[in-house]
């Protein structure tokens, strides 16, 4: 995502449909919905485009200004920073409910925040909110105008009034491509405070509350010249132990759909608690995901693991054997070693082998270990190839591919990855039998 970009915020009371309209002007499902309020706690951004004009789009949780809880006020806090950083602001009322206190405060604030604001009353697809568009004149916020978010109605006119009140088109800035991080973990081991603790900025809520995060959030960074986009993720808990209701379901969704957009995964253990099966388990959905990854052990500072157990552990029982990092999000202790160790990560996961040097050292590997055979039959490998990177996959010409074993698989896997120094990288092997290719 191009940071350059303007940026338009969607603005408005709890449960009124802002992250309908971010789905519907974005093209995708990324912001979750569900029919209870407060569901969007953190800022979301997606990229849109109309008339020709490109813009990030920023979610944004309900302001309410008269809730108390910390968690309310921190969402509206999130809310305000949007509004700092948007060149437009869509002030969003709900049109079945008329027009309310609650939006006069709203209306209040964006006056004084000195950004354009459009004003669109929401759910118009019924008679008595199309009745009581007129009543929203009172905001002083200019001409309302009638769209339902869920259908579409009017959204095109509200992306025109969007764009016209957009600054003049900076020259294009080229694009480079963005290293995704994607920061997961079970719920409440720290991942939104590490994501906070790494740009230096509170961009997501912290609260001892598990399952504060419900949305995938992307941030766009530079680090050491590289762009790098970080993903702090919804916590994932074991399926059997996940609840029946909308928002945690695709909240867990959207983690696994994040991993599967990423380059690299963090993925963060709570050290006070140890290394538990789900930790792997989340380890594991990032190898599936074809993620590199780093076992990240947070809040070092209250630890009471064992960490030569941890590790032996963590080696033995995930296929990619990641490299790891005591850290603590809290005190800033390890934080700095992060990023450096994510991106060697990325050149590796991004590196090609030479077919030479490849078949060097299949050679050199054969002369060492005499694959076991099956009927009296003995695998011969000819020769092997990498075809492809993110994840590096590579081909392996055999005499038969039914006399591939898994532990002959596993066994070129593991020496691959310890001679050329794979840790964390998920290594993709093909083999091909000379009957396959000449059949």
């Amino acid at each position: 995502m191009n940071a350059s970009l303007p940026r338009v915020a969607i603005i408005g009371y709890p449960n009124v449909g802002k992250s309908t309209l971010f789905n519907r002007i974005t093209g995708t499902r990324e912001a979750v919905v569900a029919p209870e309020s407060g569901v969007t706690r953190d800022r979301k951004e997606g990229l849109a485009e109309w008339a020709g004009r490109p813009f990030i789009l920023i979610d944004t949780g309900g302001i309410d200004m008269a809730a108390e809880e910390p968690l309310h006020q921190e969402v509206r806090r999130q809310a305000e920073l949007a509004l700092q950083e948007a060149v437009v602001a869509i002030f969003l009322v709900d049109g079945k409910t008329g027009l309310a206190p609650q939006d006069a405060e709203i209306a209040d604030l964006l006056r004084r925040s000195g950004v354009p604001v459009v004003l669109a009353v929401n759910k118009c697809d019924t008679r008595l909110a199309q009745d009581s568009l007129p009543d929203y004149w009172a905001l002083g916020l200019g001409e309302p105008m009638a769209i339902s978010a869920e259908h579409g109605l009017g959204v095109g006119d509200l992306l025109d009034a969007v764009v016209s009140r957009l600054p003049d088109a900076r020259e294009e800035v080229e694009e480079t491509h963005s290293i995704r991080i994607a920061i997961v973990g079970r719920p409440n081991v720290g991942k939104s405070s590490l994501l906070n603790c790494l740009l230096g900025d509170e961009r997501t809520i912290v609260s001892p509350r598990p399952g504060t995060t419900r949305d995938a959030i992307d941030t766009d960074l530079e680090f050491a010249g590289t762009a790098i986009t970080l993903i702090d993720t919804a916590g994932l808990r074991r399926p059997g132990k996940r609840t029946t209701t909308d928002v945690e379901y695709y909240s867990a969704l959207r983690s696994l759909r994040a991993l599967e957009r990423s380059d690299v995964a963090l993925v963060v253990v709570d050290a006070a608690e140890g290394l538990v099966d789900l930790d792997l388990q989340v380890a594991y959905e990032a190898q599936r995901a074809k993620c590199a990854t780093v076992v990240l052990f947070n809040k070092w500072d209250i630890q009471a693991l064992d960490l030569e157990r941890a590790v032996e552990r963590l080696r033995a029982k995930v296929q990619l054997k990641p490299p790891w990092l005591a850290v603590s999000a809290l005190t800033g202790r390890g934080v700095d070693k992060i990023l450096p160790l994510a991106v060697q990560l990325y050149e590796k996961y991004t590196s090609r082998i030479p077919t030479a040097e490849l078949n060097r050292w299949l050679g050199a590997v054969k002369v060492g270990h005499q694959p076991p055979g099956k009927g009296g039959k003995v695998i011969k490998t000819y020769y092997m190839v990498q075809y492809a990177t993110a994840p590096p996959r590579f081909k392996v010409m055999v005499n038969s591919r039914a006399l591939v074993s898994k532990p002959f698989a596993y066994f070129l896997e593991n020496r691959l990855r310890e001679d050329y120094e794979f840790w964390g990288i998920p290594l993709v092997i093909d083999f091909e039998g000379k009957e396959e290719r000449y059949s």
